[in-house]
């Protein structure tokens, strides 16, 4: 166990990291919350921020803790996370972060951090330092999660076509236009709700390892809950506009029943996840939705080749950050962390 004097100045610059990670979080993925409300018309951006930004706050008073115990106990047994694990796992998931950002990637910064954490950790202790459980869970939910999303999307489009087929498509649009704030309110609850707490569940595992809070606890402290919200909701109010624009409109056009549609099916999904206390993506979420809705319509309406590259960027999203969890885990080992120890 690391002294106390040490531990506070490393648990100082992680918490800070992690906050990072979190506004991150917001910025990288408030696309998923806004984009469809954007492109559609609904909403103009500055709003359409504002908007979400409220909502994934307000998260706080609706979901229990479920996922932050997955993240914070569930994926690494808790005598292997020290400081370094906990370092590396962040630079894993921020640089990639970072990367797919740039390049308008709508990955997912929910299955970053989880790589990081265990890129870091078998760094450490090998794949035995796993919980099994934890990381099956996850898996499979990065395929349940679109799939679900495009289930439910599509089968809401088609029922709301068929419900509203003999009414004016002005009216149809006026009524959608309204109800879409009502699919993007809860969408952005769902992600403030799951997103959130992957940030609370990392701070919680690192007060673990470092003795500030016991493992028996069943909450983490109550500053941790109110600063990672209030971090991802100052995320998604400057907004990931690179990514709106991919999301919005580049895989299918989408008009306001589509947007509703793509959001509330999203939206049950993220709900059902984080009841269960699964870290799910919701860009993974929104986009298999999206697409969902334009399936529905008709195949061609999808570009298939554009939702294919974004495939392939979930595929390697945590083998990347864990990858790069790796490196920064033996950096902190033989330098960072030690220099910082050192100094005093």
């Amino acid at each position: 166990m690391e002294t106390v004097q040490t531990a506070l100045w490393v648990v100082v610059v992680l918490v800070l990291m992690a906050v990072v990670f979190d506004f991150m979080n917001g910025f990288h993925d408030a696309a998923n919350s806004i984009a469809t409300v954007v492109s559609t018309g609904v909403l103009k951006p500055g709003q359409a921020v504002v908007f979400a930004a409220f909502f994934n706050v307000a998260a706080i008073f609706i979901f229990h803790l479920s996922v932050a115990a997955t993240i914070g106990k569930g994926i690494v047994l808790p005598g292997i996370v020290d400081t370094h694990v906990v370092f590396g796992a962040l630079v894993g998931a921020i640089v990639w972060n970072f990367i797919t950002w740039y390049y308008g990637i709508p990955s997912s910064s929910s299955h970053a951090l989880i790589g990081g954490i265990v890129g870091a950790a078998i760094s450490k202790a090998g794949v035995g330092s796993l919980i099994s459980v934890g990381i099956i869970k996850t898996v499979v939910f990065i395929f349940v999660s679109p799939l679900l999303g495009f289930l439910l999307g599509s089968v809401m489009m088609i029922l709301v076509s068929w419900s509203f087929r003999n009414f004016r498509p002005l009216k149809v649009d006026k009524w959608f236009r309204r109800w879409q704030l009502v699919s993007a309110g809860a969408y952005s609850l769902g992600h403030g709700g799951n997103d959130a707490q992957k940030t609370i569940g990392i701070i919680w595992m690192l007060l673990i390892a470092t003795g500030y809070t016991n493992v028996t606890d069943s909450t983490p402290p109550t500053w941790v809950i109110l600063i990672c919200y209030t971090a991802i909701g100052l995320g998604t109010m400057f907004g990931g506009w690179r990514i709106v624009k991919t999301m919005g409109q580049k895989i299918t056009k989408l008009k306001p029943v589509g947007g509703f549609c793509a959001e509330t099916g999203g939206a049950i999904t993220l709900f059902l996840a984080t009841a269960l206390g699964v870290p799910v993506s919701t860009t993974h979420t929104i986009t298999g939705a999206i697409v969902g809705v334009g399936a529905s319509r008709r195949a061609s309406s999808v570009r298939w080749g554009l939702a294919g590259n974004i495939i392939w960027a979930w595929i390697l999203t945590i083998p990347a950050s864990a990858f790069v969890a790796a490196v920064a885990y033996w950096i902190s080992k033989g330098l960072l962390i030690n220099n910082l120890s050192n100094s005093v």
